[in-house]
């Protein structure tokens, strides 16, 4: 996944959900030392993500990564659509971003 971006993975996959994603100083890129975090909220979910919704992911830049799935994923998704939310914590900032939509089968 990059931006807003539509992925499709079957249930009984287990894979990475990436997310590219940079912090940026100045117009610098910045390496953030705190770890992702992801959330997949259920589609018809219009809210942002509780505290409890989110999973730790890591980054493998450009990109903020998370594996799931049934073998040692950090969480399994059941059938469904679901949006998938990015953030991190870097300095005083705290995005929180809709990075896209994943689809369960």
């Amino acid at each position: 996944m990059g931006g807003e971006q539509a992925v499709e993975i079957a249930a009984t996959s287990t894979e990475y959900v990436r997310v590219t994603a940079t912090s940026r100083i100045g117009g610098v890129a910045v390496n953030v030392a705190a770890p992702p975090k992801f959330a997949f909220l259920p589609a018809s979910n219009t809210g942002n993500p509780a505290s409890g919704d989110w999973k730790t992911g890591e980054w493998n830049a450009p990109h903020a990564r998370i594996l799931i799935g049934p073998s040692a994923g950090a969480l399994t998704l059941t059938a469904g659509e679901y949006t998938v939310w990015l953030t991190w914590a870097a300095g005083a900032e705290v995005p929180v971003y809709r990075a896209g939509t994943l689809t369960v089968y």
